[in-house]
């Protein structure tokens, strides 16, 4: 539809114009679209242009704010529209509802009730954990990104200093926070805490010098023994959300945080708790640890470790039983009375093909270095032959004989093969099912996935804070980011690094008209669209403020 001039000449030469309102309508006989006259206007130089103007201005009440703003600089030929302040939008208002939607928003507030600030430490604390989540920076950093970069709705008029405020509360709350946002989180996605996954990791610092206290120099998961660092770890539940983070010393030893982590993790009630740990954590101390206060844990076992149980579960017979994901398993129990051990020895037959041809190409690699250690000269040969006796993977299948010359062990292949596609996992529970016990095993991977999404996405590391309560705060922020990331995660079943890719192409900004400003986001995408069902969220307001100018 659309306003259409026409004119017609008069007898004595002068030109009448007429204005019709008309609209397109398809001629299947002669195959083109003619205009039909909706409505007649009259004559132009006889048109009252106010009532026109009213027409107008009725129309606009059914179009976007948008449009009328700019319809009306038009109409009034005082300008055109210009945008400015383009902010990010998609991604700090998804996590914003998802902070609120978890209840982390009221746990804060309920914690600063009674405290005076200035500015809101729950919005501070969550414009941190946004900016670690969409655009990791330093706190600095973070200062620019949420004046210039991003839109974080409540902030309010705040200091550079009030970052570090925040950040001292936090630490400060610590445990109240982490209790409230595990109960809060824990309802919210009724999620099943009985089985919690373990494990830790390191985080180095770019400050080369140690303290007495906390920044000390330890093994580094980063491969940078020559960074001090702070020791890390986190609980998972079965569904890869983590619910509690601890921080040590970069100089801690994993095995001295066990009797820790049961104690904090039993000190929330949460009823019959099974850790799930990697085979680093399977020292019989260890596992005492885990049972002391009624506890159960799921651990691998080093198969190739020479202990006596192992090898009776190893070579126990017996049929496997298929269960999901490819898995087959096979219940055994070594021993009797206190000295019972349940097993649980899991084969997964690609696995076991894989690992066959890896250990093929590996055979037949050696087979050609030891060929060609025979065309070696003296010194040369010498060297060669400690060079392989050595390696770290090519040694393992390598005998020295009497003579100094090396040959294939065929013993340690043949133990390899036993080997294949296979893991022992030792549980204390008799009342869980074996294929519960595997399954559970199976998926620390989650909490694998959850450090390398700390490390690498969410950027924890190299930490730049000297002091240990910032450490630890940034840290805290992180987990609370690694939180959120996870819970979209598992909601849309995409990766986080392709949902903030998603959720960028979505920003605001300001459409400044003589009559006045307006902020609006842009149009929503089908990507981002999917984005939000799948979440269970309404898309964002498309108009998030206007100011109108005085007199207009």
């Amino acid at each position: 539809m659309y306003i259409r001039k026409t004119s017609r000449k008069n007898k004595d030469g002068s030109r009448v114009t007429y204005l019709q309102l008309a609209h397109n309508v398809w001629d299947p006989e002669k195959g083109y679209a003619r205009p039909e006259i909706i409505h007649n206007f009259g004559r132009t130089d006889e048109l009252d242009f106010s009532a026109l103007e009213r027409l107008v201005r009725s129309i606009c009440r059914f179009l976007d704010p948008e449009a009328v703003l700019r319809y009306e600089s038009m109409l009034q030929g005082k300008g055109e529209v210009a945008i400015r302040n383009p902010r990010a939008y998609g991604g700090p208002w998804l996590l914003d509802q998802l902070w609120e939607r978890l209840g982390i928003r009221d746990v804060l507030e309920g914690l600063t009730e009674d405290r005076e600030f200035r500015t809101s430490m729950e919005r501070l604390i969550f414009a941190m954990v946004a900016n670690r989540a969409l655009a990791p920076q330093s706190k600095r950093g973070v200062d620019g990104w949420v004046r210039e970069d991003a839109y974080v709705e409540g902030l309010g008029q705040f200091s550079y200093q009030q970052w570090y405020r925040a950040m001292d509360f936090l630490l400060e709350s610590a445990e109240e926070i982490g209790r409230g946002v595990y109960w809060s989180v824990s309802n919210f996605l009724n999620l099943e805490v009985d089985l919690l996954y373990f494990d830790t990791t390191s985080t180095y610092f770019e400050i080369e010098d140690e303290d007495e206290d906390f920044r000390r120099r330890g093994y580094s998961g980063d491969q940078r023994p020559d960074r001090p660092q702070a020791v890390v770890g986190l609980a998972v539940t079965r569904d890869g959300i983590p619910i509690r983070c601890w921080v040590w010393p970069g100089n801690t030893a994993d095995m001295s945080v066990i009797e820790e982590v049961k104690r904090d993790l039993v000190g929330w009630k949460l009823g019959r708790v099974i850790s799930v740990l990697d085979r680093g954590f399977a020292s019989e101390a260890n596992l005492r640890t885990l049972q002391r206060a009624g506890g159960h844990y799921i651990v691998g076992e080093k198969m190739s470790a020479g202990k006596p149980e192992v090898e009776a579960a190893l070579s126990r017979s017996g049929r496997y039983q298929g269960i999901r994901d490819n898995l087959e398993i096979k219940e055994i129990v070594v021993g009797d009375g206190e000295a019972r051990k349940r097993y649980v020895l899991v084969r997964n037959p690609r696995q076991a093909e894989r690992d066959r041809e890896v250990r093929e190409d590996l055979i037949a690699h050696i087979e050609g270095e030891l060929q060609n250690l025979r065309y070696l000269p003296e010194g040369q040969h010498t060297r060669a032959i400690c060079a392989l006796r050595s390696h770290s993977v090519y040694g393992r299948y390598l005998r020295q004989l009497k003579d100094g010359q090396l040959r294939l062990d065929r013993g340690k292949i043949k133990e390899s093969e036993r080997l294949d596609g296979k893991y022992l996992i030792r549980t204390s529970d008799d009342t869980l099912p074996a294929e519960d016990v595997a399954l559970g095993y199976k998926q620390l991977v989650d909490i694998e996935d959850a450090f390398r999404t700390l490390k690498q996405t969410l950027e924890v590391r190299p930490v730049y804070h000297r002091l240990e309560d910032r450490i630890r705060a940034h840290i805290v922020l992180c987990w609370l980011a690694l939180l959120l990331v996870r819970v979209v995660e598992r909601a849309t079943g995409e990766s986080w690094r392709q949902t903030r890719k998603t959720l960028a192409r979505m920003i605001m900004a300001d459409i400044v008209t003589p009559h006045g400003t307006m902020t609006q986001r842009t149009e929503v995408t089908s990507e981002q669209k999917a984005l939000f069902d799948a979440l269970k969220m309404e898309t964002p307001p498309r108009v998030i403020d206007i100011h109108t100018s005085e007199g207009s």
